[in-house]
């Protein structure tokens, strides 16, 4: 039985697991567009990280919705960078009927605090404990180590998920 086509891969993971730039070369290997989470934050959510304050459950089903519909408008397939922490922010990322496949981009807090050092974003690095606190590792989900050379990331996603 041939699989339903796939509507997203959704790059998940915590701040600075490398979601963007995976997605992004994930996305241009297999001429789908990107899309980074990011963008779609209201204003209000990106003060509150900028200050250092972690989003509540309450501050992520707006942009949770948000990129459902942006899943559910696209016309074509999509690759999209989320963090996607908790198993019922994943289930609300997935429209009813679609196929949405999530690769995590795991790493160890060490490891992830040490790139995010190395780079400027509006998530500070303190942060980032905060974001292990709540991950929920997927149990359905293609892993790919955080570890692992971009070019190598993508051959395994493509390879994992079955696009060529």
């Amino acid at each position: 039985m041939i699989p339903d086509p796939i509507d997203a891969v959704v790059l998940m993971g915590v701040s600075g697991s490398g979601k963007t730039t995976v997605g992004t070369a994930l996305a241009e290997a297999v001429g789908w567009p990107f899309h980074d989470a990011d963008d779609y934050h209201p204003p209000e959510n990106v003060e509150k990280m900028t200050e250092g304050r972690p989003l509540t459950d309450s501050d992520r089903w707006p942009w949770l919705d948000r990129l459902r519909d942006l899943i559910v408008g696209a016309p074509g397939p999509l690759v999209l960078a989320c963090s996607a922490l908790k198993a019922s922010y994943r289930d609300r990322l997935t429209p009813p009927g679609a196929r949405v496949e999530f690769v995590y981009l795991r790493g160890s807090f060490s490891a992830i605090a040490a790139r995010m050092r190395q780079r400027e974003h509006f998530m500070p690095p303190g942060l980032l404990r905060s974001q292990f606190d709540a991950l929920e590792e997927p149990t359905n989900a293609l892993i790919v180590p955080v570890e692992m050379p971009v070019g190598e990331a993508v051959t395994a996603i493509r390879e994992g998920l079955h696009l060529f």
